[in-house]
């Protein structure tokens, strides 16, 4: 379900813990104006909402990147995190979202082109389904792993290498138009595959997910097609009916493969 108004109202009917996953991608810095709606958005209290509706074990997967101003990256990414720990939650993992090219490239700095993606969790994850798509270079082969013991012995074994290995913390997918075009009426959106993936990771089919920032509304679609149940909240009335139209159309498909 998705709503057309300020994610900060919409969370406070939502109930205590009862989320299990946020998957979202909130506005940078006052980067952007969105057809008149100011990406600026009241961040602490929204992360105290985040807090109070995840379940004990849920994760919030914050992706999030920095403007530069006056030559300098406000590091608000880094503040960010580190506000969510001092709520209570933990930082299970700092990942990157890799984009396979970039844009608006600096004269006097690396071209950039990555995201954050803090991994926040209410105590220890309670969903991990690890995604092993990594291809071993030595699959097949036998090696040797050592491990210590509570008593500081170490005891040497040997195993068959796995034809794929857990994949990396840095996470490389394609920007440009692939396949569903009318997300790209948002300016600011990330790849399908990456909201499904972390869904994939992080929630188990039938579980709540939330993403109080649903601009086209790419999460919604990916718990459609995953299975998931979902509240979303998006305030700009055409993004909104952008994602609506689009998780209506998921939800179509859905139902002529079923049928």
């Amino acid at each position: 379900m998705i709503y057309n108004e300020a994610c900060l109202e919409g969370m406070k009917k939502i109930a205590d813990g009862s989320v299990d996953l946020t998957v979202t991608s909130p506005p940078y810095d006052n980067l952007r104006t969105y057809n008149g709606y100011c990406s600026a958005f009241n961040f602490e209290p929204t992360a105290q909402q985040l807090w109070r509706v995840t379940k004990l074990g849920g994760v919030v997967v914050w992706i999030v990147n920095d403007a530069t101003i006056n030559g300098s990256e406000t590091g608000t990414s880094f503040r960010q995190a580190l506000h969510f720990k001092d709520l209570g939650f933990n930082l299970h993992d700092t990942m990157i979202y890799q984009k396979a090219g970039m844009s608006y490239p600096e004269a006097n700095r690396y071209y950039h082109n990555f995201e954050y993606m803090f991994v926040l969790s209410k105590g220890k994850p309670k969903t991990v389904n690890l995604l092993c798509d990594r291809e071993n270079a030595r699959r097949g082969q036998v090696s040797t792993h050592t491990e210590r013991k509570p008593n500081g012995n170490l005891v040497r074994f040997k195993a068959k290498v796995k034809d794929l290995g857990v994949r990396f913390n840095v996470w490389r997918y394609h920007t440009g138009f692939e396949g569903d075009k009318m997300r790209y009426k948002h300016p600011a959106t990330f790849p399908l595959k990456l909201a499904e993936d972390h869904i994939k990771t992080w929630s188990n089919e039938g579980d709540m997910l939330l993403d109080p920032f649903m601009g086209s509304g790419s999460t919604g679609v990916a718990c459609m097609n995953l299975n998931r149940n979902f509240i979303g909240f998006e305030i700009h009335p055409e993004y909104f009916k952008t994602a609506q139209r689009r998780i209506e159309e998921a939800l179509a498909k859905k139902r002529q493969e079923l049928f």
